[in-house]
């Protein structure tokens, strides 16, 4: 681990070198904005035309004021600025030619038509000029953004992402809309009305308040005029909009339906609706009338008082997605705080990401209702049973309900209609109302009826926090037991009433209305059970409670006899007696169930400030029904954002805000009162206490709570004359609320850990505590000295400068020391050198109050604090478990301090106040302290998330303290982990993380100084580009090149993030680093509208310079494509193809590593307006194959490379020439490897993708098909059904894998374009690199690499595009350097010769063109060079012989067009016509198209195998007398043995081939170690001495182009036998791979080539263990067969 440079003093190298600053960039890149972290003030959505207030012209108390505030302030969001990324446009790949065939069998190259052919081909240009030209070529129609096109990584993976938490916003469950249409019985007599809710049976419980619905139709409706004398438009909604949090197959929408109370039990009123039919005529006509008139007399005399009729259940089990259920609200109980979708994720990741500007999920997120829309009609009604009204009741009859039909027999039922539409609700439904009555957006008035939205009563805790101001109390009178009352009492109701006082005037008109009359009335009644004395009663009243409530705010219950039948002089209620209920307990709501006692007669006098259970004895005695018995059950229940109902949370209010308003002590607080003296006391306690709250309120409550706390802690006050600081109270509260809310399962967090609930509470909510004017209370001596006063500051010096020995004793076991090491010492040096000052700033941010109301109020402090100092200050002096918590969840406290500060920094006067001194020094010291004790925690459990946290912190502290002061906390925070790592060596993991969250600052390449000019910079010998003049290489004349791809001291100060970033990086792809893996990937500047110019480009390209190095020195372990292909590798050495394969699996490798977190792959992402980043980490993308020697893996590779392209591609191109000019040539082939490399991972793969994938999408739906099939029992009947007549359903085979065509080929399309603009870059190295050498005189070592890299790219999958570029860069070559190619590359001309033809039966028309003019180019210089290109000749016809026996798509038509092409160009050269060359050329091409007649006939047996081979045989056969073509075709038929899995043939084949090697080595010299020609092979096969008719009359080794190819020398013949020895060993012959090997021995032994020896000797061992065990089985079968049949002779004797 090398040490951490010393960063630059940014601040002050910035002021001393403003001048000399590239000013023009660095405006463009932001020039270091002082205003780049931004405050702003965001109006809250709000759901309703106004938001929801408490009654005009009431003063509120100070809680409800706070509620009311917190509810609708604005947001205030900090957030950094940065330019938005527009859209960028992939460039479309140039169209294929084409794809035309021949149909003429006419095998005479005359007869054809050629191809065009190229222009200047033949015109005589200079070697310079002609690479002029295709340079020009090169540069236009460029892709400006490589990685635009590189694919993005996985965003859930990507650790640098903070995501915004979702807006605190009212919690809304699954909404479905219910429309009620027609309600109608066969007779229509009387108005009816509508009373639906929804009940879940399973958890007994009714989850939604009632909606009261009238389908009456006007005339109906006429009899009760006298009764309503107003109709309010809100009470004639016919629609409402259900919210269920918690879908299940239990919950039933329940319709009761009412009448108006007449004489008569339910089941005598209902009897004519069961008889009679409006149809019907004759007497039943007239027994309607007769009704129709009776009901119109009850309801003129009785209209207000309403009887239970019917009732109908309807299952919603068919409207939730119920069969996702257990998967869905699991995840998806975001209004539990609970962790929702992610499909905003990608849009967010789309933008830029910094600070906050993150997002987690912007949609609902619970599992929706997907529906369509459902009418229902429904014709049968039960009938209400009198005796049987309670919600128990009703229960049981559900249960029964859903349990079988045996309901309907027990229950008499009513024929009816009931139509209804179920649907689910849109987002945005017009014209709905709140359960408040509140107008919801959007709002038209041209609409009559308008939705009610009905109030959800969740079946469990519902963890969202209060956002809106809701203040509801519901009454629910249960039951009444008059049964022993003296007096007749038999049709009981009940007027319940909500009085602010005992005047019977005193009524409120608080009770929400029912269906049909006004929305608000003063009075509601009960229905009526006929003649029952003990009734039970369903009504729900609701009530809007006041927000000021007193003492005389209280319940009546008035208890009346109804007579049904007109008496003369009689009353039609009998009043039988009252009871009430104070709202107010000792200033707190009551709510719960009750038993109360009903008095008679009178109420007692001042009656409403007692409970009746405790009502004092008076005179006249109140008489009460059976002495004062509780007779009458009812409940209460609130739903309230403004009252707690938890005693914590209530005294912690009431105690806060006897401080901040005047009061009168002492104060009553539930049974107990509070003097001035036990204040202070009282309201610690309350504060210690506040986390013994119960979950639920304390989440409900939980922003005003942490306001509070937050006031507390800043702002000590004065108490009866002595000074009462709660800093430490309030601040250890507030850590035990984060560890109750992190520690509760549930809620959710994010991928960071963080808790949703306070992430979204410090985003939008926290805001700085008010600054408090000062107010003495009696007893106060004086106003106290002002200055930085707070809790613990006396010891602040002390444990500052040794926080770190804090560790000394372990907070899990104080018995356990552990001793200082150097990071203490470094921290105090850091400290100890601070001046310490008193902060002299002041002023803090606060947000714009309400107009309408008046939160101004008097409060008691001394002085007020900036809060982001005492934040710190208690983090800091903080112990215990409490200082675990802390830094266990540092990221919510860091998170509140960047806010605290941000809001400081922009309220100052930034002119006056630079970012040296914004902050005073004992702040600093306090930050430096926090960092050390969070990086001292990075071994513990959280370590991932305590690391990630405290690489937010910083790269927040980037955009507002002294940047040099935050670089000396990165470095202190390196050498701290460094230490460590000893120990922990998976450490480097964190670190990396961490680098990589830092360098996603926006401003990150301000932050490293990139635009800095070569003569501004300190010494240093990487210094930036200049752009000071045209030429971008004259700043680099006195400075060493090569000296800037160095990671250099100098470099690691200048830059420091980015020389820590390589640093970390060279480290982790260090050899001496076994089981450690790197993924670095270079995010797009490309995108960033700032670094859009090339100048800027180029300067940032030379920041990364060191990378290059960098990868170049990983260059063995990288992963070699080229053998994942199947082709030959960089290095061509068949042995280490062979080692490479044998990579451990990934999890082994994890194993070995022994990394005990668990760590995700992060991936690469092009979208965002970043740098380069490091990534490190887990599971192990390193193939571990020695404990030495590992190899990077596919992916890792690939992201190092498209980084070393990038950097070539933006860098300046003279600066490039000078550094290869400057490099050995050693460095120069190690450039080679890596673009050989470079082009077969940036392999064109347009029509594999599309072709792959959608046959891995058939292949899956195939086998899940099949899989269906096979099933057993029903599901597998269906679908053997489905199959037989249309097929698998479509939604029983969506799989990943199933994309749209279209998806296919936009994904290729763009892989295409990152395939041509990679190989282009490539194409554009090695021009650099031929230009180098031509001027070194170095050729000999380069240009052989340089080809090899061509041919390699001509092998692979190539764009139309690519190729024209790459054969014009051969045909410059062939030009200025055929003698050297022709004389010293002979085997890399042969590869060429092969990829060349291969392109001449291309089917696109420009690639042959291209192929043709390139092949008649490598003739006609091989010819003028040699004046004989017997060679070429030989070579060319070797390469047909070989695509012909291996290229499945080899097209003979094609290939013949380009042959005719070729002869075009000879016939057209006017210089060679002169020379031999036309004819040869011409004989050349008929050898050719005789051979292309051989593949003809080949064509025609492709089905039969048998005779394909044998026909194969005879071609190779023919060419006896052409060693170079028989050993081609010998290794074509053992190609296809192998294919077809015939080893043993192929294995021979290889062995005839050897022997025709071993024929020409012979004739070579005579050498005891090899064969002597084909007789050595005969021990293996006789039939190989045909090879010996190659005799000296045919072979000469001195002929030009006989014998050339690699196959003809020693290590060919050994390549050729240890194959054969290998397919004889898969064959089975493992006698034979002995009799292979006793050749192959002496050569090795020759050559003194061990490895191999070994390797030999351990597969011939291989081989002998095979053959004994095969023996061993062979034996025990033949004696297990001999007793079997002795057995079976001596059974058949004994039976006889």
């Amino acid at each position: 681990e090398s040490f951490i440079i010393d960063p630059v003093d940014f601040e002050g190298f910035l002021m001393s070198r403003l001048n000399n600053l590239d000013s023009e960039l660095a405006q463009e890149l932001g020039d270091f904005p002082e205003d780049d972290l931004d405050v702003v003030f965001t109006p809250k959505e709000c759901r309703t035309l106004q938001p929801a207030m408490p009654e005009d012209g009431v003063e509120l108390d100070s809680h409800v004021r706070d509620c009311v505030q917190t509810y609708i302030r604005e947001w205030l969001i900090c957030f950094v600025v940065f330019p938005q990324v527009g859209p960028q446009h992939v460039h479309t790949l140039p169209e294929e030619a084409s794809r035309t065939t021949l149909a003429t069998s006419d095998f005479d190259l005359r007869s054809l038509q050629p191809d065009p052919r190229l222009e200047n081909l033949l015109r005589h240009v200079s070697a310079e000029e002609f690479e002029r030209q295709n340079e020009e070529a090169r540069r236009t129609n460029r892709h400006a953004e490589l990685l635009a096109l590189y694919p993005s990584m996985d965003e859930e993976d990507a650790v640098e992402i903070r995501p915004v938490p979702d807006r605190p916003r009212e919690h809304l469950g699954n909404r479905i809309l219910v429309k009620l249409q027609t309600l109608k019985f066969d007779i229509e007599i009387e108005p009816l009305f509508a009373c639906i809710a929804l009940y879940d049976i399973k958890e007994r419980k009714k989850i939604s308040e009632n909606f009261h619905c009238d389908l009456n139709p006007d005339s109906l409706r006429g009899f009760l005029r006298s009764h309503t004398p107003s109709i309010d438009l809100s009470t004639q909604a016919r629609s409402a909009v259900f919210s269920v949090t918690y879908p299940s197959s239990d919950i039933y929408l329940v319709i009761k339906i009412e009448k108006v109370l007449q004489q008569g039990e339910i089941g005598d009123c209902a009897e004519p609706y069961m008889v009679l039919k409006e149809s019907e005529a004759g007497k039943t006509k007239e027994k309607i009338e007769k009704l129709k008139s009776q009901a119109e007399s009850f309801c003129q005399r009785l209209g207000k008082y309403r009887m239970p009729f019917a009732w109908i259940p309807i299952s919603l089990t068919n409207y939730f997605n119920l069969s996702t259920l257990e998967r869905d609200i699991p995840e998806a109980e975001s209004l539990n705080g609970r962790k929702g979708s992610t499909s905003d994720k990608r849009a967010t990741l789309l933008q830029a990401r910094r600070l906050s500007e993150r997002s987690l999920s912007a949609e609902d997120s619970y599992p929706a209702s997907n529906f369509k829309t459902i009418s229902l009609t429904l014709s049968t009604f039960f009938k209400q049973e009198g005796d049987r009204l309670s919600d128990e009741d009703l229960f049981k009859f559900l249960a029964d309900f859903k349990r079988s039909s045996s309901l309907q027999r027990r229950i008499k039922t009513l024929p009816g209609t009931l139509k209804l539409e179920i649907s689910p609700a849109p987002e945005s439904l017009g014209y709905c109302l709140t359960p408040e009555l509140l107008p919801v957006k959007p709002f038209p008035e041209n609409r009559s009826r308008p939705h009610k939205e009905i109030l959800e009563f969740p079946i469990r805790e519902v963890y969202v926090p209060h956002t809106i101001y809701r203040n509801l109390l519901y009454v629910y009178p249960q039951r009444l037991n008059f049964a022993n009352r003296p007096a007749s009492a038999r049709n009981i109701t009940i007027k319940i009433q909500f009085m602010c006082g005992e005047d019977p005037s005193c009524a409120m008109p608080v009770i929400f209305g029912k269906s049909s009359g006004p929305e608000f009335v003063q009075e509601i009644y009960t229905a009526v059970t006929y003649h029952n004395k003990s009734p039970d009663f369903y009504e729900e009243v609701k009530i809007k409670l006041p927000a000021k409530l007193t003492e005389k705010h209280h319940l009546l219950f008035t208890f009346y006899h109804i007579s049904c039948q007109p008496k003369q002089g009689a009353s039609v209620e009998t009043l039988l007696g009252y009871s009430w209920l104070p709202i107010l307990l000792n200033d707190r709501l009551q709510t719960g169930h009750y038993c109360l006692p009903v008095a008679l007669d009178k109420l007692p006098f001042h009656y409403s400030i007692h409970s009746p259970e405790k009502v004092p004895s008076q005179t006249p005695p109140v008489k009460w029904v059976e002495g004062h018995k509780g007779v009458f059950n009812v409940e209460v229940q609130a739903v309230s954002s403004v009252h707690t109902q938890d005693n914590h949370l209530e005294k912690f209010f009431t105690l806060c805000h006897s401080l901040e308003s005047q009061v009168t002590f002492p104060i009553r607080l539930m049974d107990q009162k509070i003097t001035e003296a036990t204040l202070e006391h009282e309201l610690k306690l309350s504060i210690i206490c506040l986390n013994s709250s119960r979950l639920e309120p304390l989440v409900l409550f939980l922003h005003l709570v942490l306001d509070k706390l937050f006031q507390l802690a800043i702002q000590p006050m004065v108490i009866a004359g002595q000074t009462a600081n709660f800093s430490q109270f309030a601040f250890e509260s507030v850590v035990a609320i984060v560890n109750s809310l992190h520690n509760s399962k549930d809620l959710s967090k994010d991928q960071h850990g963080r808790n949703c609930l306070l992430a979204s509470y410090v985003y939008y909510v926290f805001r700085l505590p008010d600054p408090q004017r000062e107010v003495v209370k009696p007893g106060n001596t004086g106003a106290r000295d002002s200055r930085y006063y707070t809790f613990g500051r006396t010891s602040a010096m002390s444990v500052g400068s040794k926080l770190l020995q804090s560790r000394v004793i372990s907070c899990s076991n104080p018995d356990i020391t552990v001793t200082q090491n150097a990071a203490d010492e470094e921290v105090r040096n850091m400290m100890s050198s601070k001046v310490r000052e008193q902060s002299q700033t002041s002023g803090e941010l606060h947000g714009p109050k309400p107009n309408n109301l008046d939160f101004h109020f008097p409060r008691l402090c001394i002085y007020f604090q900036h809060f982001h100092e005492e934040l710190a200050l208690q983090m800091v002096v903080s112990t215990g478990m409490v200082r675990e918590s802390v830094f266990k969840y540092a990221w919510f406290f860091f998170e509140l301090l960047i806010k605290s500060m941000a809001q400081y920094v922009h309220n100052i006067e930034k002119q006056d106040n630079p970012r040296r001194s914004r902050f005073s020094d004992r702040f600093k010291d306090d930050i430096t302290t926090i960092v050390s004790v969070v990086t001292s925690e990075i071994e513990s459990e959280q370590a991932e998330k305590i690391n990630i946290s405290l690489a937010f912190f910083l790269y927040d502290l980037l955009s507002l303290m002294d940047r040099g002061f935050v670089f000396n906390l990165i470095k202190h925070y390196c050498n701290q982990l460094s230490n460590k790592l000893n120990s922990l060596f998976t450490l480097i993991s964190m670190r990396l993380e961490f680098l990589r969250i830092l360098c996603s600052h926006e401003h990150y390449l301000n932050l490293n100084l990139f635009f800095m000019t070569s003569t501004s910079a300190p010494a240093s010998p990487s210094p930036s580009l200049s752009s000071q003049n045209s030429s971008s290489c004259s700043s680099f004349q006195d400075q060493k090149i090569i000296g800037m791809f160095d990671l250099s001291a100098e470099y690691r100060q200048q830059h420091f993030l980015t020389g820590l970033l390589f640093t970390e990086l060279a480290a982790a792809l260090d050899a001496d680093s076994e089981g450690w893996v790197s993924n670095f990937l270079l995010s797009s500047h490309d995108l960033d509208p700032r670094c859009s110019k090339k100048e800027v480009k180029i300067k940032i390209a030379a920041l990364y310079l060191p990378l290059v190095g960098i990868i170049l020195d990983a260059l063995p372990q990288l992963h070699d494509f080229t053998n994942a292909r199947g082709g030959k590798g960089r290095t061509g050495n068949p042995e280490e193809e062979q080692e490479s394969a044998g990579a451990i699996n990934q999890n082994v490798a994890l194993a070995i590593a022994g990394n005990q977190f668990n760590l995700r792959i992060l991936g690469f992402d092009f979208t965002e307006i970043k740098i380069m980043l490091l990534h490190l980490n887990d599971p192990p993308l390193l193939f571990l194959l020695s404990t030495d020697t590992y190899f990077i893996c596919p992916d890792t590779t690939r992201n190092l490379l498209i980084c070393f392209l990038w950097i070539m591609k933006n860098a300046d191109q003279n600066l490039i020439q000078k550094w290869i000019a400057d490099l050995p040539s050693m460095q120069l082939n190690r450039i080679l490897d890596l673009l050989f490399i470079c082009v077969s991972c940036f392999e064109y793969k347009v029509n594999k993708v599309s072709t792959q994938a959608l046959q891995k999408s058939r292949d899956v739906k195939a086998r899940l098909e099949e899989a269906l099939l096979r099933g057993e029992g029903a599901r597998g009947e269906m679908m053997k059904q489905s199959h037989l007549t249309l097929g698998v359903p479509c939604a029983l085979i969506r799989t990943p894998f199933c994309r749209t065509k279209a998806e296919l080929d936009q994904e290729a399309l763009i892989s295409g374009n990152l395939a041509t603009e990679a190989n282009l870059i490539i194409l554009d190295m090695q021009e650099n690199i031929i230009q180098a050498s031509f001027a070194a005189e170095c050729r000999d070592n380069l240009l052989g690499g340089v080809l090899k890299v061509l041919v390699n790219s001509l092998g692979c999958d190539q764009s139309t595009t690519y190729l024209t570029h790459c054969f014009a860069t051969l045909r410059a070559l062939i030009a200025k350097f055929g003698d050297f190619l022709f004389e010293e590359e002979v085997e890399q001309c042969a590869d060429l010769c092969q990829r060349v033809l291969h392109h001449c039966s291309s089917s696109i028309d420009t690639t042959r063109t291209q192929a043709c003019a390139t092949l008649y180019l490598l003739m006609r210089y091989s010819f003028s060079s040699t004046s004989n290109f017997a060679r070429v000749k030989m070579q060319v016809t070797m390469s047909l012989a070989s695509l012909v026996g291996k290229s499945p798509e080899f097209n003979e038509e094609f290939l013949r067009r380009s042959l005719r092409t070729i002869l075009a160009y000879a016939e057209e050269d006017v210089d060679m016509q002169a020379t031999p060359f036309p004819i040869q050329v011409e004989e050349l091409l008929c050898n050719l198209n005789s051979i292309l007649s051989d593949t003809v006939k080949m064509r025609e047996f492709q089905e039969d195998p048998e005779m394909l081979m044998d026909l194969m045989y005879r071609i190779a056969k023919g060419y006896q007398t052409s060693p170079d073509l028989r050993l081609t075709w010998l290794q074509n038929m053992a190609e296809k043995h192998t294919k077809r899995k015939c080893y043993t043939e192929a294995a021979m084949c290889l062995v005839h081939a050897a022997a025709l090697v071993a024929e020409y080595l012979s004739m070579l010299e005579d050498r005891n170690y090899l064969p002597v020609g084909s007789v050595s092979f005969q021990n293996i096969s006789s039939n190989v001495l045909e090879e010996s008719a190659v005799s000296d009359d045919v072979l000469s080794p001195d002929e030009d182009g006989i014998c050339s190819g690699r196959y003809f020398s020693e290590s060919g013949l050994v390549g050729l036998l240890e194959q054969a020895a290998e397919l004889f060993s898969t064959g089975g012959l493992y006698e034979t791979v002995n009799e292979v090997y006793k050749i192959v021995i002496p050569i090795l032994e020759a050559h003194r080539d061990f490895r191999k020896l070994t390797l030999t000797h351990c597969k011939l061992q291989k081989a002998f263990d095979s053959k004994e065990k095969n023996h061993c089985v062979s034996m025990i079968s033949n004696v297990t067969l001999y007793f079997l049949m002795n057995l079976h002779s001596s059974n058949s004797i004994i039976a006889v």
